[in-house]
């Protein structure tokens, strides 16, 4: 397996995309692969372990090609800083598709929590200006062929996790406008990617109120998705077994741990 660090920005060594790819040496004769960009949650105040390599290993198992992003945070969260990373990050995996054996009409974002605020942000708004990775990038190199969003950040609404949204937005975090800016459920369009998306009913720290807007707005603009609510679970479940839970028994739910197949499988049919 190769295992790399890229620095998508120069001189920051905390803004990087990790590679997980497996080596596929000529003698193997293996055809590209689907590659999946893992964008972890921890409200734009850290990116959190659990959500990152277990995940990657994860969809590598499943034959893809596997990134996690780091990306800013605390006082450099501030978007679109964080959107052009990710921008950034899905252009270099498709400029190096061959390098790294990857399908480039292939290459899929996941976010959990905040992340998935990021992952989503991507997948809506990938066609602005301010969402560009460089200004001479090529049109549409950053777009997603999809997303996959767990228990995600949505909206600046009634059901906002407000810390995650003072942090992207700073002391514009009371403004109204900014707001609208960035409640992806508003931002929903034709341009919107296919989407996999999944939340527990009794999610206390991020409202299943996020997804089901969400949903609605994607069902508005007939944008492909499917959704998968489950009735129990604690925010932030990861795999939601033993491997992610950190000895806490309440982060082990047998009936949501099916979600990771679930996604893999829908990604096969966009």
């Amino acid at each position: 397996m190769k295992n790399d660090v890229i620095y998508l920005r120069p001189g920051e060594d905390d803004i990087t995309l990790t590679t997980y790819v497996s080596n596929d040496e000529p003698e193997l004769q293996a055809p590209p692969r689907p590659a999946i960009v893992v964008i972890p949650g921890g409200g734009y105040r850290f990116t959190s372990d659990r959500e990152a390599e277990p995940i990657a290993k994860m969809f590598l198992a499943a034959g893809f090609q596997a990134f996690i992003l780091r990306y800013s945070v605390q006082e450099k969260a501030l978007f679109p800083r964080p959107l052009v990373e990710v921008s950034r990050a899905v252009v270099h995996v498709r400029e190096n598709a061959g390098a790294y054996n990857v399908d480039p009409d292939k290459v899929f974002v996941i976010g959990f929590s905040a992340g998935a605020h990021l992952a989503a942000s991507l997948g809506t708004l990938w066609h602005k200006d301010f969402a560009k990775a460089s200004p001479d990038m090529t049109p549409g190199a950053n777009r997603p062929t999809g997303m996959i969003l767990s228990y995600p950040v949505i909206s600046a609404g009634p059901f906002a996790h407000r810390g995650s949204f003072n942090n992207i937005l700073g002391e514009k975090s009371a403004d109204e406008e900014m707001r609208r800016a960035y409640s992806l459920e508003l931002q929903v369009d034709e341009n919107t990617v296919p989407t996999y998306i999944w939340h527990t009913c009794t999610d206390a720290t991020v409202p299943v109120e996020n997804t089901l807007l969400f949903m609605n707005a994607l069902a508005a603009h007939k944008i492909p998705f499917e959704a998968h609510i489950f009735p129990k679970g604690p925010h932030g479940l990861s795999l939601a077994n033993e491997q992610t839970s950190c000895g806490r028994a309440e982060l082990v739910v047998s009936e949501v741990a099916q979600w990771i197949y679930e996604a893999i499988d829908w990604t096969k049919r966009v």
